[in-house]
């Protein structure tokens, strides 16, 4: 059975920085790209981070660029997400994903798993 399972969420203040985390099991971890994913209250699921097979190439989306920063330990089967200087419009629900590297050609979209995430909320 696959499992991705997100920890390291919470509340934390406007300009403040948390980290979380993604333990993976019952897959190849080598075989998939790793994806970080949020979504919002009343707002559609969306893309922040993905870091491929090889671990050797990162990709963010424009809103979280310079802020985040993707992460990962072969030896733990866990990938990280480092968030920085949050603003509130940071607040959603946060997702692991893995996407098979050989079926989805190295992209974390579409995603093949996903954890049931965990909530980070940042406060003014």
């Amino acid at each position: 059975e696959v499992q991705l399972v997100e920890s390291g969420g919470g509340l934390v203040q406007t300009g403040g920085s948390l980290r979380v985390s993604c333990v993976v099991s019952g897959l190849t971890f080598d075989d998939y790209a790793m994806g970080w994913f949020r979504q919002a209250p009343g707002k559609e699921r969306e893309g922040i981070a993905c870091i491929s097979s090889s671990r050797g190439a990162t990709a963010y989306a424009d809103s979280v660029k310079g802020r985040f920063t993707i992460s990962s330990d072969k030896a733990k089967k866990s990938v990280y997400l480092q968030m920085n200087n949050l603003w509130s419009e940071d607040t959603a629900v946060y997702y692991c994903t893995a996407a098979e590297t050989r079926a989805r050609g190295g992209s974390c979209i579409p995603y093949d798993y996903s954890g049931q995430g965990t909530q980070v909320t940042v406060s003014s």
